[in-house]
């Protein structure tokens, strides 16, 4: 019974006719005469306006290039860097005419040469102050300026250098005083000591420092002598032994460098007294002290051999070695 009910119903509502017609499709025209639907489809408007394009997503080049432009360096990178990119391009471009570049180098060298050549900055002369007569002609032998000088082209380290090289300089300062003069202030080198050499006499300083050549010894006669190959290289030392042998007053004639190892101090009458390589002024000193209870350097004596320490030795001068030989003799045959 029920089935037959279900089918009688379903013949029924074939049978009624559609109040609603069908959408066209095929027609655009809104102002059709057919009954208009009171159902519309929503994604139809959606798919009219999407069917003149492609796929809406951005490109690969699109998405990446939008991923830069979210980094915040880039975006500055891209801020500053066109703006240098293109000011570098402009530059090589005006520069790339040698005309250019020869009118903009004359002109930089033409504004140098006029703020240079200003009064102020204008050297005249050149003072030297602590240095002799015949040092001061040395100097402005060695540092012919041709004045007036600019300042701008004066190298005061390199005048500085050039007069410490100087033999006699032991020191010096170059400025540039107010009233365009060039100031020198020098401290000489003071000799200490006569070093004499095959090649002549010398002036040393208390380093060993060459301060000048001299003509005679006899010319600096209050300063003590030395002689010998590398005298020079132990002058605190001598200086050292010569100061402890005061005692022996003008007796001392000087000090000979033996074998650039050690020193001999030599007297007058000549004799001499050989010093060991180490501690020499010590070996002088215990000569000294027997020098003051026996008298030994005012006898017979030509020799006081202290290189060894522990074993000095004593060599006689030829007349006292003949009178004690004599004596020995006359002794032995008495007996």
């Amino acid at each position: 019974m029920r089935p037959l009910i279900a089918t009688r119903a379903l013949e029924e509502h074939r049978a009624k006719p559609l109040i609603v017609t069908d959408a066209d499709f095929g027609s655009g025209n809104g102002g059709s005469s057919q009954p208009k639907s009171k159902f519309r489809l929503r994604g139809l408007g959606q798919l009219r306006r999407g069917a003149g394009r492609g796929d809406p997503t951005p490109s690969r080049l699109s998405y990446r290039f939008q991923r830069l432009m979210l980094t915040p360096g880039f975006r500055k990178a891209l801020r500053v860097g066109t703006p240098i990119f293109v000011l570098s391009m402009g530059l090589a471009v005006y520069f790339s005419s040698e005309d250019r570049r020869n009118a903009i180098s004359d002109y930089v060298v033409e504004i140098k040469t006029s703020i240079q050549e200003r009064p102020e900055f204008m050297v005249n002369l050149m003072a030297i102050d602590g240095a002799g007569t015949g040092l001061s002609e040395d100097i402005r032998e060695v540092v012919p300026l041709d004045f007036p000088l600019s300042s701008w082209d004066m190298d005061v380290e390199k005048i500085r250098d050039t007069i410490i090289g100087l033999d006699p300089v032991k020191s010096a300062t170059v400025r540039i005083r107010p009233g365009g003069i060039l100031q020198v202030d020098v401290v000489e080198r003071e000799p200490v000591i006569v070093w004499r050499t095959r090649r002549g006499v010398e002036l040393l300083d208390e380093t060993g420092a060459h301060v000048e050549r001299i003509a005679a010894r006899a010319d600096f006669a209050d300063l003590p002598l030395v002689a010998g190959k590398g005298a020079d290289k132990h002058v605190p030392e001598a200086l050292e032994i010569l100061s402890t042998s005061r005692s022996l007053g003008d007796r001392v004639r000087g000090l000979v460098r033996v074998g650039e190892r050690r020193w001999d101090l030599v007297l007058d009458r000549g004799q001499r007294i050989m010093l060991p390589t180490e501690r020499p002024a010590r070996a002088l000193e215990r000569v000294l002290a027997v020098n003051e209870v026996q008298d030994l350097l005012e006898r017979d004596v030509t020799v006081v051999d202290m290189r060894l320490g522990q074993r000095p030795t004593i060599r006689m001068n030829k007349a006292a070695s003949e009178e004690w030989w004599n004596t020995k003799v006359t002794v032995n045959g008495g007996q």
